[in-house]
Formats: structure tokens, C-alpha cells, sequence
């Protein structure tokens, strides 16, 4: 072999209709062996792992150097062959399972293999599908299809997503609009144990390091905003927490390891305090010192172009931090509940792109007022602030033209070689979805987009300016108010919570003329003051526990629901949860005057007749 060449043994293989060939370094190959009764060839490599390929589909075996020449080519589809351990399954996402790749990167970029490590990743899509995503770690950091060097690795199954590029097609507007560490594609057919799995998408792991989210070691953070790895769903981890003025749950992604010490989780609260405050108080001077407002403001636009709803939960919400640096928004990640996912068929349907106005903060985001009412204020409360509402409409209007037509084109070279190469066909053949066609849903895709494109540039250009900030509050007192519910009308109660708006008008100072109810918001209140979240599908309202806080539907005792009648409130109560005869809850009505915003606390008492 040539000095310098890459040397590799190369096994060739047909299957599923395809030509495959699979490298193995040359150095690590111990032997090969035929097992004549399971009509396979074992390749043992350094190790202890031995790899298995089936002697039915293989063509031929060769030695040979590999060209010195790259065509750095990111939009073909590569080949890559795992194999597990004594062909464990990979069924956890907690442990890893040793296994050797084999990556034939087709002349694009250098072939690779080596022993690695792998386990599963993601929630829904692991829990839910039979296509599973995955996490690979080499034991050294590399280079992988022309990425950066790094360990640790991520295939994205795609599952959901038939068209395979809703993903890749975030990342491209991502990157045209300059959002830091935004991710790559790399599309591979994988072959797992000898099982061809399909088209995945491999793609960086979300994660600190030089070559990532490139934080320093010493005082670099990274954090999740996400209910599936906060302390709601994950109560007794020690790397997550409840955010302090929004309540948002919040996991630590960085400091890890040896860098985490018991005050970490303090530390990072505390700091990510001081921007929620900010941003609570509408002191936009102060919030441009805290955060990268241009990245918050693409982020933003992003999330509600594709509709994910995923912020509202918030799931996958990723910010960083450097040192005294403000904090800045991404990496992106996860969008296949986005593009109007068909959520009534959650956990075994593939439907999207069936109304292109739907959103998730809705015409006028301060209002919260689009299909996701409870989405965090986190989010919305800036576009109180009339700079921040004029910067948005500005980056919109700037990148309207260009950038759906731009990533669209970037997405179209990946489907291109994924048509070329039969990885579509083999694909389908592998996962068949009835009533889905590939062809069919990229058209639905590219229509919706299209269309969304023209209503999302109509709504961000309608978006409320407020005439001035509110830079500051007041509390004007207390209302209180009775209400009688029957237990056996459970969620349609025949009364309602009716409030006298002469009597908040006179609280707040104001004249019943000079309140616009346009710029009125009522949120639930915890016992100890702080705001709440709606949960219900109302304009306004929330679901509160036996405590009295607000919460969710499964936890409710009773809700108040507030729709078009800003003074007139449904009730109701959930019976399987409620069997108390009374119960106190408190609305606030919250409203802009003058640079101040008023606040009237509505104390309602609920007494229940059975």
C-alpha cells in the first residue's frame, strides 16, 4: 500500500437494492473468519468486537489505498455500519453499549472506522417510535464527514418526518442568519447489526466544548429550557431547577463533570435571574446588557415561522453564556413538531402542513393571544418594549425575501443525492407509512412554506407597537369575589366570575373611558404572589391545584377561563379532583398606564354545593 494513502480493507455488499461498501482500518483487522452454519464472515478488530456481515450479500473483499483527494461533497448520502457488542440491542439511553463503526464517506471526505460507544437518545421519538435516534461517542476525538473534531455524535432517526428535512431546513435559515453554533447535516443509510434502519440525519451533539458551543472551560454556561429534563418530569436530578421569576424549568448543561460543584446549580439560577428580571421589568436598557437581543429576536422569528410549538412547553430551548458576556440564544434543535404537527395522532402519526396561520404567540405576542396562550412571558414580555418590537418587525422585514427561498434551495441539494442514490426507495421500503408519499409531502412542504411565508410577513409586520415602555409597577389593591359552583355541573358551571370594572378602573386611578381593553392581560397568581401560566383555552385564565396555584389540567381542582368578556369569567371544576366545598384562587388584572403597569388582584372564593 501507498505511504500516507488511507489503508483499508473494504467489504462490498448488495442489499435492500443498494451497493454498499463498508472500510475497516487496516491496523485494527485481526482476522476474518467464515461461520459456515450462520452463513456469516466475522471481521474481528482490536477490541474484542467482531463484526458480522451477512455471506449472502457480500460481493467481494479488497485491499486497497483509498484516494488522497476529498470532494468535500456535504450533500451525499453516506453509508455507515454499526455493529453492537455480541449484537446487544440498543433499548437504553442511560447506557452505553460498546460497538464498532465503519463510515464509507464515498470520496467526500475521509472514510472512518473505529470501536465506539452508542445508546439511545430523545424522549418522545425513542419512546414512541420503532425507528430509533441515537447517540454515538468515540473513544478519541475526529473529525466525522468534515465536521469539527469531537466525541460525541447524534443520528436523528427523522421518524415523524417523512420528508426528512425539517430539521436541516431550520439549521439552513439558522445559519443564514448568523445564529452562533448552528448545526450540520450529514445524511447517512445506516445499518445497525446487519439490519438496514434508513436515512439518518448525523449531526453534532448540542454540547460545550471548542468545536461546539465553544464557552470557555472556566466560566462557560449552557442551559436547556426543557420540561422533559427539568425538575417537574426529573424531580430528584441535580443539575435542573424552577427559574425564579418566570418559572420555567431549567437543566444545567454546562459546568459538568469535574467543573460542577454544589453551588452550580445556584450560581446559574441566580445569573439567569437577573434576565428574567430584566425582562420582567420591561427595563429594555438593562436587557440589551443581559442578552444578545439580535440572537433572541432570530430565534424568536424562527420558532414562529416553522410553528414549533415546542417553545411553549418549552422543550429543547437551548442559551449560553460566557463569563460577563450576555446570555445568547441556541443552539437550535428539534423542530419536527413544528410545520403544524398533527398532535390527536401524537404518538403514531406523520401529519403536518395543513394551516399555514397558526401560531404560537400569536398577532400580538404581548397578548399571547396565538393557539399556545400559556407559552412562557419569558418570551412575549419584551414586545411591551416599543425597540425591541421595531428590531423584530427590522430583521423580519430584511431576510423576508431571501431566506425561505435559500434554505429551501440548500435542502433541495440533500434530497437531490437522496433520490439519486435510491435512499428515498430504500427508505420507504424499510419504514412504509400509509397513505405518505415522499414526493407528496415535500410539495405540501414547499406550498406551506410558501404560503407561510406571505401570512408570517403580513402578521410580524402588524405586531402591536407599544407607544411607550413600561418601566416600572404598581399594585392598586385587592377585589374580592364569591361565586357558587355546583360540584354535579363539573366543568360548564351556569355562574361566572363577574368583576365591576368601575370598581378596577377606580383602584387603577383611571375612568372606565380611559381603559383600553386591548392592552389589558390577566394572569394567575401563586399564594406567594408570583405569576402563573394559563392552561386553558381561554384568552386568560388557569387551572389552580387544592392549594390554590396555578397549574395544570390533570392537577386542577378548578379553573377560570376568560375569553372575549374581560369582566365576566367562566368557571368550573374538574370532579374526579375536586371533592372540597370551597375553594380561594387570585387573578390579577395587569395594566400599561403611563409607563407604570397597574395591577388589581381578583381574590375569588368558589364555595361548591354537592
Amino acid at each position: 500500500m501507498t505511504a500516507g494513502a488511507q489503508q483499508r480493507a473494504h467489504v462490498y455488499m448488495n442489499q435492500m437494492g443498494g451497493k454498499w461498501n463498508f472500510p475497516i482500518v487496516v491496523d485494527s483487522l485481526n482476522e476474518m473468519t467464515f461461520d459456515k452454519a450462520k452463513r456469516q464472515m466475522m471481521t474481528d478488530v482490536t477490541g474484542e468486537l467482531r463484526i458480522p456481515f451477512d455471506v449472502n450479500h457480500i460481493d467481494s473483499i479488497t485491499f486497497e489505498d483509498e484516494p488522497l483527494t476529498e470532494t468535500k461533497d456535504p450533500y451525499k448520502v453516506f453509508q455507515l455500519y454499526i455493529t453492537t457488542k455480541d449484537g446487544q440491542d440498543i433499548t437504553s439511553k442511560e447506557t452505553y453499549t460498546d460497538a464498532h463503526l465503519s463510515l464509507n464517506a464515498q470520496e467526500s471526505f475521509t472514510s472512518y472506522s473505529a470501536n465506539i460507544q452508542m445508546r439511545g437518545r430523545g424522549n418522545s421519538s425513542f419512546l414512541w417510535y420503532d425507528k430509533k435516534p441515537y447517540r454515538i461517542k468515540l473513544n478519541d476525538k475526529h473529525k466525522v464527514l468534515g465536521l469539527d473534531k469531537a466525541k460525541s455524535w447524534v443520528l436523528l432517526a427523522n421518524y415523524r418526518d417523512v420528508t426528512d428535512i425539517m430539521n436541516t431546513f431550520v439549521f439552513e435559515m439558522g445559519r443564514d442568519l448568523g445564529l452562533p453554533y448552528t448545526n450540520h447535516t450529514r445524511y447517512v443509510e445506516l445499518f445497525l447489526n446487519g439490519d438496514y434502519k434508513g436515512i439518518y440525519q448525523l449531526t453534532e451533539q448540542v454540547q460545550q466544548n471548542k468545536n461546539r458551543v465553544a464557552v470557555s472551560d472556566e466560566h462557560g454556561i449552557l442551559i436547556a429550557l426543557d420540561v422533559d429534563d427539568g425538575p417537574g418530569e426529573n424531580p430528584y436530578a441535580n443539575d435542573n431547577f424552577w427559574s425564579s421569576v418566570y418559572r420555567m424549568p431549567v437543566c444545567v448543561k454546562y459546568p459538568d463533570d469535574e467543573r460542577w460543584t454544589v453551588n452550580t446549580v445556584d450560581s446559574v439560577r441566580n445569573v439567569f435571574a437577573e434576565l428574567e428580571t430584566a425582562i420582567k421589568n420591561k427595563d429594555y436598557t438593562q436587557v440589551q446588557k443581559l442578552l444578545d437581543v439580535p440572537s433572541f429576536i432570530k430565534y424568536l422569528l424562527i420558532q414562529e415561522f416553522v410553528y414549533n410549538v415546542e417553545l411553549s412547553a418549552p422543550r429543547s430551548i437551548y442559551m449560553h453564556k460566557d463569563g460577563d458576556g450576555p446570555w445568547v440564544m441556541g443552539p437550535l434543535w428539534d423542530f419536527d413538531a413544528g410545520y403544524d404537527f398533527d398532535w390527536g395522532q401524537m404518538t403514531t402519526g406523520h401529519t403536518f402542513f395543513t394551516d399555514f396561520t397558526e401560531t404560537v404567540m400569536g398577532s400580538n405576542p404581548l397578548k399571547r393571544n396565538g393557539q399556545y396562550n400559556y407559552v412562557p412571558q419569558f418570551f412575549t414580555d419584551l414586545f411591551a418594549c416599543p425597540e425591541f418590537v421595531e428590531a423584530y418587525k427590522a430583521q423580519w422585514a430584511a431576510v423576508k425575501d431571501t431566506i425561505v427561498t435559500h434554505a429551501w434551495n440548500e435542502c433541495m441539494k440533500y434530497v437531490e443525492q437522496m433520490r439519486a442514490s435510491g435512499a428515498i426507495d430504500r427508505e420507504f421500503q424499510r419504514w412504509p407509512i400509509s397513505g405518505k408519499r415522499f414526493d407528496t409531502e415535500l410539495s405540501k412542504m414547499k406550498q406551506w412554506l410558501q404560503n407561510r411565508n406571505t401570512h408570517f410577513s403580513y402578521l410580524v409586520a402588524g405586531i402591536p407597537t407599544p407607544s411607550e415602555p413600561v418601566n416600572k409597577e404598581r399594585f392598586c389593591g385587592s377585589i374580592t369575589v364569591n361565586t357558587a359552583m355546583n360540584w354535579y355541573q363539573g366543568y360548564s358551571q351556569d355562574n361566572k366570575v363577574r368583576i365591576s370594572k368601575q370598581q378596577v378602573c377606580n383602584l387603577m386611578g383611571l375612568s372606565t373611558n380611559e381603559m383600553n381593553e386591548a392592552e389589558l392581560s390577566i394572569v394567575p397568581l401563586y399564594t406567594d404572589g408570583t405569576e402563573g401560566e394559563n392552561h386553558t383555552n381561554g384568552v386568560f385564565g388557569g387551572w389552580f391545584n387544592s392549594d390554590g396555584d396555578p397549574g395544570y389540567y390533570a392537577q386542577g381542582h378548578v379553573y377560570i377561563e376568560v375569553f372575549n368578556d374581560l369582566w365576566n369569567w367562566s368557571c368550573g371544576l374538574y370532579k374526579e379532583n375536586c371533592w372540597h366545598d370551597a375553594h380561594a384562587v387570585t387573578m390579577q388584572y395587569q395594566y400599561p398606564y403611563n409607563g407604570t403597569l397597574l395591577k388589581v388582584n381578583i381574590e375569588a372564593n368558589f364555595t361548591i354545593a354537592q
